[in-house]
């Protein structure tokens, strides 16, 4: 009867060191979700900002879309293009760009939503700034953009 009463307790403290484990894993997940999409696209600004269109361009998964006031074009080539002809015209960026009031909301565990505004600044012309979205879902390369409407 001992015996069967110490193995019970056992099982009961690894039972509930399980549960506890898992319950802490999970209420982070989203934290740690946050600040790896925060990261990655941190990591498109600091490209943008050192000429790297590659750097910034990772973030997007190569079938993203994007929202022009003409519609919605696919493909990170299409991306890459709207840049090329719109903010890189002299094969750098015309100006400094940054992120400002950021929110992620996670819809899921692979899935999230993301707003904000960006900035551009400097190189002698005005400021220009605007609000964006982007949807984003967990990938085997991290977090990556599979929607952008700026």
């Amino acid at each position: 009867m001992r015996k069967l009463l110490t193995c019970c307790l056992a099982a009961l403290v690894l039972a509930a060191a399980a549960y506890v484990a898992s319950g802490v894993t999970a209420a982070k997940a989203p934290e740690d979700a946050e600040a790896q999409i925060r990261a990655t696209l941190n990591s498109t600004a600091d490209g943008w900002n050192r000429g790297d269109l590659a750097q910034y361009l990772a973030a997007y998964t190569e079938s993203a879309t994007e929202m022009l006031s003409d519609g919605p074009r696919g493909g990170v080539e299409a991306i890459e293009k709207t840049m090329r002809e719109g903010f890189w015209k002299t094969g750098r960026p015309l100006q400094q760009l940054r992120y400002e009031h950021l929110v992620v909301r996670m819809l899921g565990k692979e899935n999230a939503l993301v707003t904000g505004q960006y900035v551009l600044t400097g190189g002698g012309r005005p400021d220009r700034t605007g609000w964006f979205t982007t949807v984003w879902t967990r990938t085997r390369n991290g977090w990556r953009m599979i929607h952008d409407h700026s």
